[in-house]
C-alpha cells in the first residue's frame, strides 16, 4: 500500500444517514472514491458485485486474511464476515483520489487505527437515540423485535463517538451533509 494517501471514514449507527452523507460527498467534486467492501454474506437481488460490496466466500474470505489481503476485517455475524482489500485501496490510491469509507463503528475505529493521521474519521450522530428510533420506525422495515435491537445496538455505538475526528450531529440532512464537506474539504487541502 502507498504511504501517500488519504482517506475518509464515515461511521454512524445504522440509520443515523451515513450512506446519505457518503453520496452527498461523492458528489462534490473532492477527489473521493468510494472504497468496496469484501463481504461472505450473501448477495441481494439489487446488489450488483464489485459495486456495493465484493462478494466472496467464507473460505475465500478466510484464505484472503490469512494472505494478509486486508487492511482490517471483522465477522459481523457467526460465518459472516466484512473486510476493506488493501487492493481496493492501491487501486483508489492509484487513481489520484482519495477513499471514502461507508462502514459501521467497530470498522471506522479499526480504519482509523490502521491510517491515523492519514485518515478523518467521522462519527455521524442522530440528535438523539430517541430520533433514531423514530426515524426506523418510520422506514416501516422493522418488526419491533429487529427495531429494540437496532435502537440498543446504536445506544451503545454512540459511545464511540469519542474515538472519531470528529462527529457531524445529523439534525437535518442538509445540515450534516454541509458540515461533512467542509471538514472533508480543510482535510484534503
Amino acid at each position: 500500500m502507498r504511504k501517500n494517501g488519504k482517506c475518509v471514514i464515515i461511521s454512524a449507527p445504522s440509520g443515523a444517514g451515513k450512506t446519505t452523507i457518503v453520496r452527498s460527498l461523492l458528489a462534490q467534486g473532492l477527489r473521493l472514491a468510494f472504497s468496496v467492501s469484501a463481504t461472505s454474506r450473501a448477495k441481494r437481488s439489487y446488489e450488483v458485485d464489485g459495486q456495493d460490496y465484493f462478494f466472496i466466500t467464507a473460505g475465500e474470505f478466510q484464505q484472503r486474511v490469512a494472505a494478509d489481503a486486508f487492511v482490517e476485517w471483522e465477522e459481523v455475524y457467526p460465518g459472516q464476515f466484512y473486510g476493506t482489500l488493501r487492493s481496493e485501496i492501491d487501486r483508489i490510491w492509484a487513481q489520484g483520489n482519495s477513499a471514502i469509507f461507508d462502514v459501521d463503528v467497530v470498522g471506522g475505529v479499526h480504519l482509523k487505527s490502521v491510517f491515523g493521521d492519514r485518515a478523518l474519521a467521522v462519527f455521524v450522530s442522530p440528535p438523539s437515540v430517541e430520533v433514531l428510533e423514530e426515524r426506523l420506525r418510520s422506514r416501516g422495515t422493522e418488526s419491533e423485535e429487529s427495531l429494540r435491537k437496532r435502537v440498543d445496538k446504536a445506544a451503545h455505538e454512540m459511545t464511540f463517538a469519542r474515538h472519531f475526528d470528529a462527529v457531524v450531529v445529523n439534525d437535518t440532512l442538509e445540515h450534516a451533509c454541509a458540515e461533512a464537506y467542509t471538514l472533508v474539504k480543510r482535510f484534503l487541502s
